[in-house]
């Protein structure tokens, strides 16, 4: 359009009526006029803006997310770094709870037995000296640990020190076959030697080929002379097999022992043995017998039940005599 007089004269006409339309729809409010325009304009114009909102909205929520995305990724990885810190936690929390339940039993048993003990951990198994069942512990000759001295854990004899280092020092397990301790069973004091086998029950040469054992019973240590290199009362395992006696100077037993040869971790080094024998005293509490229980069956005749023989026989004879009578 050409800007002329006419051109200008018509827009201010347009915009005069622009504003007076909006002025009688304003004062006219719900009962406007122009509703009815209003309404049909929506009825022609809103499928075209929803369809537009259709197409811009997602773009919209892209451009969110991408704005959002570094801050939702670093509350995501805070997350994964507090669970790895939690699940650590946890693990060492259950492995200080095992520590401290052991060295609970350890120092129960070193009281038991009056034995002064150094305590240790394990720190590895296998030594180059060439022994097929060997650990090593954190305590040496620093910590007054010497050759020949007992180690025990909670749960009984583990083995005794065969090489000392200034800081660590090497363990021959008792279940080791080149490993001997002498023996004493619990009650009738009967002698021997307990020999390791590898990953087979410990064996036992009782000194009294005619002496009575039975499975079940128990041994602890005899002890050396000058507590060296085993002091006495430390258990050693429960008979499990006993071989028939042959009439000969000796018996073999078969014993399981108390420790756990595969699974140490706090152990204890009996630096002073006690000043008397703690004998059995040190073995653990017997569990108690668990009772069987005994079943009763009670049978009840049913009220249809075919009479017995001997009942039957026995109304027989009633009858006979009642007639025999008459």
């Amino acid at each position: 359009m050409r800007d002329t007089k006419e051109s200008r004269l018509l827009l201010v006409l347009l915009v005069a009526i622009a504003f007076a339309l909006i002025t009688v729809d304003i004062r006219g409010g719900r009962n406007s006029p122009v509703d009815g325009a209003r309404h049909a304009a929506a009825a022609v114009f809103g499928p075209v803006e929803d369809g537009l909102s259709g197409v811009v909205d997602p773009v919209g929520d892209a451009v969110s997310a991408v704005r959002d995305s570094g801050t939702r990724h670093d509350r995501l990885a805070a997350l994964e770094k507090e669970n790895a810190a939690l699940k650590a936690k946890l693990g060492s929390d259950d492995r200080n709870r095992s520590r401290l339940k052991q060295l609970d039993k350890l120092m129960k048993i070193a009281g038991e037995g009056q034995y002064a003990i150094k305590g240790a951990q394990v720190i590895a198994i296998g030594s180059a000296q060439g022994f097929s069942w060997t650990i090593t512990i954190d305590a040496g000759a620093d910590d007054g640990i010497k050759r020949d001295m007992t180690v025990l854990n909670g749960d009984g004899l583990v083995g005794r020190v065969t090489t000392v280092g200034p800081g660590t020092s090497t363990v021959l397990l008792a279940n080791d076959p080149d490993f001997t301790v002498g023996t004493r069973m619990e009650g009738d004091d009967e002698l021997g030697f307990a020999s390791g086998q590898g990953d087979r029950p410990l064996r036992v040469e009782l000194l009294n080929g005619k002496a009575e054992v039975k499975k079940g019973d128990r041994l602890v240590t005899f002890g050396s002379q000058a507590d060296k290199p085993f002091v006495p009362g430390v258990p050693v395992g429960v008979v499990s097999r006993v071989d028939p006696s042959g009439g000969g100077l000796t018996r073999t037993l078969y014993v399981t022992p108390y420790v756990g040869f595969t699974k140490l971790d706090i152990v204890g080094v009996v630096v002073q043995g006690p000043k008397k024998d703690p004998r059995d005293t040190v073995l653990p509490a017997k569990p108690k017998p668990v009772p069987t229980p005994t079943v009763t069956v009670t049978v009840t005749p049913s009220a249809g039940a075919p009479v017995p023989d001997g009942d039957a026989n026995s109304d027989t004879d009633t009858d006979t005599a009642s007639d025999e009578q008459q």
